[in-house]
């Protein structure tokens, strides 16, 4: 007998189009085209559309979209304007901030920093007006703002990398380039000259919090699937009248690890988790430098990494050959 496995979605619901709940007259500007595509329906709803663009949304993808390009010209400026090198070397390719001889001034030649300045800016006022949009569209909707401040979190990481620690220590030159490889030289250096980022308490936390997300999300969604044929995803009716997809789900995680989240809680242990990451990265990241110098002596001096003042070689060497 065939038995219900939702790993991927087997039912496809096809009917009329769901258009969201009514909006208030004037307001109500979304743009009303929908589809449906059958490989988005083997991993989540197949029905897209209709979009809600507004002010905020145009704002958001005009400036989102000349960052975008400010930085992909720049890269094919540096591949000689040649497809070949570009699609060669685009790993390599990197849009730099200004050196260390330009401070913090926002006057910086294009072609020796001014170019990053502008791509940031563009960036930052898209991310910015996208942040807007998703508040107000929670309020217009009746949501709670949990998604809004959750991504204000993450704009807190990038807004602390690029500009609120090169502001604090002024000088562009502390901030991360845009580009693959040089984004990631730039992550190895930073913990090479600040006495190795791993003995930031504010990093261990982030790790923590970035590994515990992951592991809430994935055991959730397991169990929910799991509980698929028991209408484990209506999770609000499960939440507000648990049925036995809740008292299963419950059930199996206290035989397994002894105590179990609800419907509910799993969701805010994961938010919390989620968001606290972000916040906790950019914490350590805008101490770095500003309060601590180096944060190997630092963990030293608080007993958090091995006291080495007193370590001597020759000693390792005598005791490896007995004498």
């Amino acid at each position: 007998m065939a038995t219900y496995q939702n790993i991927f979605t087997q039912v496809q619901v096809k009917g009329p189009p769901e258009m969201g709940v009514p909006m208030p007259a004037g307001e109500d500007i979304r743009i009303p085209y929908t589809g449906y595509n059958y490989w988005l329906g083997k991993i989540g709803q197949a029905q897209f559309g209709p979009i809600y663009l507004g002010t905020l949304g145009v704002i958001s993808l005009v400036f989102g979209t000349l960052g975008f390009l400010i930085i992909g010209f720049n890269f094919w400026d540096q591949a000689g304007w040649s497809p070949q090198v570009f699609m060669r070397e685009f790993f390599w390719l990197s849009l730099n901030p200004p050196g260390p001889e330009y401070g913090f001034s926002p006057f910086v030649p294009l072609k020796e920093g001014g170019w990053w300045i502008w791509a940031g800016f563009c960036l930052t006022v898209g991310i910015l007006a996208w942040w807007a949009r998703t508040y107000r569209r929670a309020q217009a909707l009746g949501m709670g703002m949990h998604i809004p401040w959750a991504f204000a979190s993450a704009i807190w990481l990038y807004l602390v990398l690029g500009f609120i620690r090169p502001m604090l220590l002024g000088q562009w030159s502390e901030a991360v380039p845009f580009g693959i490889f040089s984004h990631l030289d730039w992550t190895n250096n930073f913990s090479l000259i600040y006495g190795n980022l791993f003995y930031n308490p504010f990093h261990a936390l982030s790790i923590v919090f970035l590994y515990g997300s992951a592991v809430l999300f994935a055991m959730h969604g397991a169990t929910i699937l799991a509980l698929g044929r028991y209408g484990g995803e209506r999770e609000i009716e499960q939440i507000t009248d648990r049925g036995t997809a809740a008292e299963r789900g419950a059930l199996f995680w206290r035989w397994t690890m002894g105590f179990n989240a609800t419907f509910e809680s799993i969701h805010r242990w994961a938010w919390w988790f989620a968001v606290l990451t972000t916040l906790t990265g950019g914490i350590g990241i805008l101490l770095t430098g500003t309060v601590v110098d180096n944060w190997y002596l630092w963990a030293q001096e608080h007993y958090y990494a091995p006291e080495t003042s007193n370590y001597d070689p020759s000693d390792a060497i005598a005791g490896s050959t007995g004498q």
